[in-house]
């Protein structure tokens, strides 16, 4: 049990309310109101498997530079504690989820596999040679709202594509945030992030203009979708969220504290526009 919670605990499992309710907004979208059970069902185990399998891919890969790294010397597997072999095994596991999820929804699902399951396991290796793996990363969940959507229609339309967009450059946005604690580090051992390749400064302006392109990207796919004025409600909440943001980076000195605080605000954001967009299609 103790190696449970350490493995839990490490791969992060709470993030996955980051996944989750956009993976339910693509598939609310597409099905214009409550898709079957089950496919919510297929849908929130293929989110699962693809998150764990990317997350025990990262603390697999970056094992030794975690280890380095006094921010994340004391993970499990960096500090020893955790056999490298429970993340090959969970790498292996949520891969095998993601496959039979995807079977069981969609044909279309199944052929786009490939691409998913390699970004969700490669992913971590680009660090050692692009600061573009922040875009990768938010690619990579995007790949939720893109693939419940999939999962309903078997098409691939505007608006699945404009919640792609704006997931990958809302998780590029905090996960650029997220690189300001480790700056120091990246710089002293080469890892490519943003704010190793562009400065602080930068880093903490193009979250951002980030999160206002994701904000263009909701409303873009609201109107093509003809969502109801209350999914609207969920887009000015990400005015909100944004103009908070906004605020913290501007007063927070801390980026410790920065990135608990804007961590908390996005996962309620996440949630609350999953309720917008159900409340748009089920009340109208």
């Amino acid at each position: 049990m103790n190696d449970v919670k350490l493995f839990l605990r490490d791969i992060r499992v709470e993030h996955t309310l980051f996944a989750l309710p956009f993976a339910y907004v693509g598939a609310v979208m597409a099905a214009r109101g409550l898709p079957a059970w089950w496919q919510l069902l297929w849908i929130t185990l293929a989110v699962i498997g693809a998150r764990t399998a990317a997350m025990a891919a990262n603390r697999y890969f970056d094992k030794d530079m975690d280890a380095a790294n006094p921010r994340t010397a004391k993970r499990a597997v960096a500090s020893g504690k955790l056999s490298p072999a429970v993340m090959i095994w969970a790498i292996v596991a949520g891969l095998a989820l993601l496959v039979l999820s995807a079977a069981m929804l969609n044909p279309l699902c199944l052929k786009l596999l490939p691409l998913a399951a390699l970004g969700a396991v490669g992913y971590p290796l680009l660090k050692r040679f692009t600061w573009t793996v922040h875009f990768v990363l938010g690619a990579v969940d995007a790949c939720a709202p893109l693939g419940a959507y999939v999962a309903i229609t078997g098409t691939i339309t505007v608006p699945a594509l404009l919640l792609f967009l704006a997931v990958t450059v809302w998780v590029a946005g905090f996960d650029i945030l997220y690189a300001l604690m480790d700056v120091r580090f990246d710089v002293d051992h080469d890892v490519r992030s943003f704010p190793q390749r562009f400065g602080e400064t930068s880093a903490r302006v193009w979250p951002i203009v980030l999160h206002v392109v994701m904000t263009l990207a909701l409303l873009g796919a609201g109107l093509i979708a003809h969502a109801s004025w209350l999914y609207y409600i969920g887009v000015a909440l990400a005015i909100a969220v944004t103009v908070y943001e906004e605020r913290l980076i501007a007063l927070a000195k801390d980026v410790f504290v920065l990135n608990d605080r804007v961590f908390l605000t996005n996962m309620a954001f996440s949630v609350g526009f999953l309720g917008t967009t159900l409340a748009s299609y089920l009340v109208g």
